[in-house]
């Protein structure tokens, strides 16, 4: 079976980030967004481990930067994810145009 090289993870990772953005831009729902966050994370941890693997293989730094922006990304999720139930408590929805009202 053949290996996929760099620029098949590149493009995986350029797709995952373009979804995410996408996602991002064109969804209402916070729950949704926050997954669009996650995809885009998720394609610059795939960057992070192509470059790693094809072009410094002897070093580790990719996979330090790797676990790193996946310890931040389950934080963010968890606060994200806090905040989300709060506003769903206040006012039984979580449309990004209900809180709206939030920012003054």
């Amino acid at each position: 079976m053949m290996q996929p090289g760099l620029y098949h993870l590149l493009f995986i990772s350029a797709a995952l980030f373009f979804i995410g953005v996408y996602g991002f831009l064109t969804r209402r729902n916070l729950i949704t967004m926050l997954m669009s966050v996650e995809l885009i994370l998720n394609s610059v941890n795939l960057n992070f481990i192509a470059f790693n693997k094809y072009v410094w293989p002897q070093r580790l730094d990719g996979v330090f930067f790797t676990v790193f922006v996946i310890a931040i990304a389950a934080a963010e999720a968890a606060v994200a994810i806090a905040i989300i139930i709060n506003l769903y408590r206040s006012h039984q929805s979580i449309d990004v145009e209900n809180a709206e009202e939030l920012k003054y």
